[in-house]
């Protein structure tokens, strides 16, 4: 009798809700447990580097429980007015610590791009985030930083799309960076995608603000490689080289 109640348990659906941590952030599954919560509620989670602060993205779902992973972390409690202050308090420790590292970079003449700080909910680490060209020894740098906030630093180096997805911007469209908006990975992007939909190949007309091509020429790409497959069905039906021969 115990086996089956155990059994029964083991079966019931698991809650899930998909939390994101930035504006356009990739969106992570979450254990909601008993917690009712909809979109856009700011919650507190269990992350691996502690407790971090999140908002709702999409509303929790039954799940099956052989579906999910065991090590789901789960939503610690609705976010309070308190830790809305502690988030703008991170803030504030986020704009010194980028002040205090660009001096910092300035002293020590090093080749890099400094261009945003990050602080965990607890404000027991800073992550400083750049671009480079190469390899940046950056060891004194650090100890300064470690010396001047007693707390643990982390440097950590991105790409250029990267850099504008997390700056964010406005395109040659004039509207938001399609990376900052709603994009949450890069496709890859190639020339022959412009040139499948006619546009100019012009370097400086078809690049981002990043300086590499635009995101949104994967978004019809598959439309014209359709259409194109679609004027040409039988593109070697008369070719003697792809004829049978008896």
């Amino acid at each position: 009798m115990n086996t089956e109640e155990t059994k029964s348990t083991q079966k019931q659906p698991v809650k899930i809700v998909g939390i994101r941590f930035k504006p356009a952030g990739k969106i992570y599954d979450f254990n909601c447990g008993a917690y009712v919560l909809k979109t856009g509620d700011d919650v507190i989670v269990e992350t691996e580097h502690g407790l971090g602060f999140g908002t709702v993205a999409t509303e929790p779902e039954n799940r099956d429980p052989e579906t999910v992973r065991q090590s789901l972390k789960k939503v610690y409690r609705p976010a309070t007015p308190e830790d809305r202050d502690q988030r703008e308090k991170n803030r504030e420790i986020e704009d010194q610590a980028y002040d205090f590292c660009r001096e910092c970079v300035v002293s020590l003449n090093l080749q890099m791009n400094l261009f945003s700080v990050e602080s965990n909910f607890d404000s027991s680490k800073l992550t400083f985030f750049f671009t480079a060209d190469g390899r940046v020894d950056f060891r004194k740098l650090v100890k300064m930083l470690v010396k001047e906030f007693r707390t643990k630093i982390e440097m950590r180096q991105v790409g250029i799309r990267n850099q504008a997805k997390m700056c964010g911007g406005v395109g040659r469209c004039g509207r938001i960076l399609c990376c900052s908006a709603f994009m949450t990975r890069f496709d890859p992007v190639t020339i022959k995608m412009a040139k499948k939909q006619g546009l100019s190949l012009n370097p400086t007309k078809i690049s981002g603000v990043c300086g590499r091509l635009m995101c949104c020429l994967t978004f019809e790409n598959n439309l014209y490689s359709g259409s194109q497959k679609a004027q040409n069905p039988n593109s070697n039906k008369d070719n003697p080289k792809h004829s049978s021969q008896e």
